[in-house]
């Protein structure tokens, strides 16, 4: 007790604090061996009574301490290092307490525990037992009852001879009533081992019979009590948790045990996920597995990463999309497919971006557009009743109602024309006649719209006017479920061109929330078409990077060098065409961003807050 009372408890010292915490464990169950030849039971409170002082003496209570490395509030007037009378007050750094948690190690030997055992068969989950006693009185026992639970301690409050600790598992939890005397009866030395040894963080197994508190908790009264895994790290303040949202995201782990929300949004991306998969098994769809690493990226235009496969001496890529290679499984004879997976870009992160994230891609044989707009809503609105119960979904301040099917359909000239007031599609192959009308009406509607001016003078075409405009006029504003349809044709090569509009393509993109949770077309199954969509889409990319790196270079070698590193080459993909030229049948597609859908039914502002390991910066 003196040589911990001795050792400094800076945080510089940590280290140094583990290491005579740990030999000061190891001798005192050394004296023990050596001087105590007694029962169990006799050892359990030797151990238990010594560890009791050795934590009044490590870690001085008075200081207002916690278990957890919580500082408490201190007292009018008082320093945060003084105690009463004057005396410097000791305070615990987490190394601290993880030192002082591995040393209570060595006194769980003594007493039979295993600091991490194998195994515990539990009989209910907490759940469960809430359940099937719902109807049991205050201050009730049940006699004769036996249970068996198992879970973290997420509370302990000690109370002389009476504890309290709350257990959580993955379903819920329960109380555990705590008495010494009863305790001693069956268990000798474990009530010493509950109020000295096990920790908030701790993950034991409890058995005993069920009783409701006179204060109206359904409670286990344990007969024995078995440490699963000791925690050697203590957990956030309970009434605070993780508060740091960087944190968070780094160390999942302890934000799913002291955040139930937190938990709940992970277990409807579970249902969210399943739900797609029965409904597209129930259909006769089939799931596929494509190729993760490429030869050349294809089936979106975005950046992809890329990497070198050492045996074969070949450059590659990560997908971008799974869309090519389903494609080809249509061509093979597969109507129905789809693929549930990860998709890599290689670009930006923001609260609706992250480089690595899940799409459901789906193709549909003898099917259009159409055939995929019902699909998508039925989709959509299982998830929904799986996850939330309900078709109207709280979002923020905002309440999206699902229920009013069909949702809207409006064409993508329409919505703009609505905006704006400029037909962009009447002024036909007239590009500049289209700038002229666009850019005063961009002006005029807000200055957030303006910053979409630059987008409409660097347009190639009328196409892609419109889409300029429609992306900063109408996007942000699509809150209610909306189908924007009939997409230029230049912004949809893969996309067969509309049976009786011209100039567009029979694709829709569906809008939640102000941004884009699904994209589907009527596939183009044209191989000489595609070849030329795909011809006319490299040479537009090249024009569009060269007119960037003659106005990086002007401005000078730095936003050269930037721009160089974000740039990327589309290329054509020649086997893809092959598959095209041996016949590829009538073909609806649809792909839609699981990650976004997570989002809108778990009322999650970021993308992060559905991913449970999203990629960060590394810490220096």
């Amino acid at each position: 007790r003196n040589m911990i009372s001795a050792v400094p408890v800076a945080h510089a010292h940590a280290c140094h604090t583990l290491t005579i915490a740990s030999q000061h464990a190891r001798a005192c169950l050394g004296r023990l061996r050596a001087t105590t030849r007694g029962s169990c039971a006799s050892s359990a409170h030797f151990i238990a009574g010594h560890h009791r002082r050795e934590s009044k003496t490590f870690i001085t209570r008075a200081a207002g301490e916690s278990d957890d490395g919580k500082q408490k509030k201190q007292g009018k007037g008082k320093s945060q290092n003084q105690k009463k009378g004057g005396a410097p007050a000791i305070t615990s750094s987490p190394e601290e307490v993880k030192a002082l948690r591995i040393g209570k190690l060595d006194a769980l030997g003594a007493l039979g525990q295993r600091g991490f055992d194998y195994r515990f068969d539990r009989t209910k989950y907490t759940e469960e037992l809430q359940r099937e006693h719902v109807d049991l009185e205050n201050g009730v026992e049940l006699e004769g009852s036996h249970e068996a639970i198992c879970g973290r301690v997420m509370a302990k409050r000690s109370f002389g001879k009476l504890a309290f600790l709350t257990v959580t598992d993955e379903r819920g939890s329960v109380q555990l009533f705590c008495d010494k005397n009863r305790l001693d009866e069956t268990s000798p030395g474990t009530f010493n081992m509950i109020s000295d040894l096990i920790d908030v963080g701790d993950i034991i197994g409890v058995k005993g019979s069920v009783k409701r508190s006179e204060k109206g908790e359904l409670s286990i009264v344990p007969t024995s009590v078995q440490m699963l895994t000791k925690a050697l790290l203590p957990l956030p303040d309970k009434w605070h948790g993780l508060t740091d949202v960087e944190k968070r995201y780094r160390q999942r782990y302890v934000d799913l045990i002291v955040s139930p929300d937190v938990r709940n949004t992970f277990k409807a991306r579970s249902n969210i996920i399943s739900t797609i998969r029965r409904m597209l098994d129930d259909k006769d769809f089939l799931e596929m597995e494509t190729p993760v690493l490429h030869d050349q990226a294809g089936g979106a235009d975005a950046k992809p990463f890329n990497t070198f496969h050492n045996a074969l001496g070949m450059q590659l890529t990560l997908r971008i999309a799974t869309e090519l290679h389903l494609k080809r499984l249509v061509v093979g004879g597969f109507e129905r497919v789809y693929e549930l997976g990860r998709v890599f870009r290689n670009e930006g992160l923001s609260t609706r971006h992250n480089p690595e994230f899940t799409s459901v891609e789906v193709y549909q044989a003898y099917a259009d557009v159409t055939d995929m707009l019902e699909l998508t809503e039925e989709m959509i609105c299982q998830c929904a009743m799986k996850a939330c119960g309900t078709l109207t979904i709280p979002y923020g301040d905002l309440t999206i109602d699902l229920s009013q099917r069909p949702w809207r359909r409006a064409p993508m000239n329409d919505l703009v024309k609505e905006a704006t007031g400029v037909d962009v599609m009447a002024f036909g192959d007239d590009l500049e006649g289209a700038k002229a009308a666009a850019i005063p009406a961009l002006k005029a509607h807000s200055k957030k719209a303006g910053e979409g001016i630059k987008g409409v003078k660097a347009a190639q075409s009328v196409g892609y006017v419109l889409n300029e405009m429609f992306e900063a006029t109408c996007e942000s504003g699509l809150i209610q479920p909306t189908f924007v349809l009939d997409h230029p044709v230049e912004i949809s090569p893969l996309a067969k061109p509309h049976r009786s509009k011209p100039g567009v393509t029979e694709r829709f993109e569906l809008f939640v929330v102000g941004r884009e949770l699904a994209n589907s077309f009527s596939e183009l199954t044209d191989p000489i078409d595609q070849r030329q969509r795909l011809e006319k889409q490299i040479v537009s990319h090249a024009k569009t990077l060269e007119a960037q790196r003659e106005a990086a270079a002007a401005i000078g070698k730095d936003e050269l060098k930037e721009l160089e590193d974000e740039s990327y080459e589309v290329a054509m993909d020649e086997d893809f065409v092959t598959a095209l030229e041996y016949g590829m049948p009538p073909t609806a597609g649809m792909g839609l961003g699981v990650d976004r859908l997570v989002m809108l039914l778990t009322n999650s502002p970021s993308i992060r807050d559905v991913i449970a390991f999203p990629l960060l910066k590394k810490q220096e």
